[in-house]
């Protein structure tokens, strides 16, 4: 089944010359069948790469899923026009009265600020509460994990002597877990930060569980009904997004390590070893059909209209 994105989205054209099934909203419509709605709240400073990454993981399934962009009102993005930005993303405001199966809310490249010092923080607190009472499952990525987990939890994040940036083999803790059903026992995903969260703050928190982790610390941390989900790294970057951000820093006369275990023997010179896509595939269409399409209801207009007890019903609380 396709996934319901604008016509005119950048990531339209990308997805079509990969063969990868899309929809148009006026077909969709004609369907006898119910789209799962997905908020996708992009922080990442590259937004069309992003929005590409992330369409691409979430039409690879059967479901239709329809995406609505959000962006911070309160933060002015200087990498992608107004043109598109106006076109394509909604804010806070534009959809606080609407109800989603699902948010995915990405990583940033600020993770060695403080939260509260992060220009569009109160912004990101609204969103948080948002997701509380109008999202039935909730994906944080990266950056947006640390944030999610300090926000919900108190859970700090922790500078780290050198930056984890690489490709590393993660462990499935937690196999029977419904987010890593199919996985094999080791996997591999890709990782490019300066701060971690440390598992003995998760292991105080009885909500929580780990379900996946390696030498870098936690990989994919969920609550045990699926409502939150953390991925500590970037199971959706392309083949390439890694060499991109080497080769800008390099080029920037940054300094910056040679991505380890990306580049074949280690060498940038050399093939990039791609061996993360179909485990981002099966995580996806694992979380869209085991916590969207399996747990909420058909109707979402049904939890409208005050009637947030219902909401809470239907979601557990």
């Amino acid at each position: 089944m396709p996934l319901i994105i604008p016509d005119t989205l950048p990531a339209a054209e990308t997805l079509q010359q990969e063969n990868i099934f899309t929809m148009k909203h006026a077909r969709a419509a004609s369907q006898d069948i119910r789209p799962l709605k997905v908020v996708i709240v992009n922080l990442m400073p590259t937004k069309i790469d992003t929005e590409t990454q992330l369409a691409r993981v979430l039409a690879n399934s059967p479901l239709q899923v329809e995406m609505t962009l959000v962006t911070m009102d309160s933060h002015e993005s200087t990498h992608v026009s107004r043109d598109h930005m106006q076109a394509f993303y909604k804010t806070i405001d534009e959809i606080k009265q609407d109800y989603f199966d699902g948010m995915i809310l990405t990583g940033a490249p600020i993770e060695q600020m403080p939260f509260e010092e992060v220009d569009y923080w109160p912004e990101l607190c609204e969103i948080f509460e948002f997701a509380r009472t109008h999202v039935y499952s909730n994906m944080f990525i990266c950056w947006g994990a640390q944030a999610a987990l300090y926000y919900y939890y108190g859970i700090p994040k922790h500078q780290l002597d050198a930056k984890v940036f690489g490709v590393f083999e993660q462990r499935v803790i937690r196999p029977h877990n419904p987010l890593v059903r199919g996985f094999d026992e080791v996997f591999f995903a890709p990782h490019s930060r300066h701060t971690e969260v440390l598992r003995e703050d998760i292991e105080k928190h009885k909500e929580l569980r780990i379900l996946a982790d390696s030498k870098v610390g936690p990989h994919i941390i969920s609550t045990e009904n699926g409502r939150q989900i953390f991925i500590l790294g970037h199971q959706e970057y392309d083949k390439a997004t890694l060499a991109h951000e080497y080769f800008r820093d390099v080029n920037k006369g940054l300094p910056i390590n040679v991505p380890e275990n990306y580049f074949r023997n280690d060498d940038p010179e050399d093939e990039i070893l791609f061996r993360w896509r179909s485990h981002a595939n099966l995580l996806f269409s694992n979380w869209l059909n085991y916590y969207l399409y399996q747990a909420t209801p058909y109707n979402l207009d049904d939890l409208r209209d005050g009637k947030e007890d219902a909401w809470r019903e239907a979601v557990g609380e």
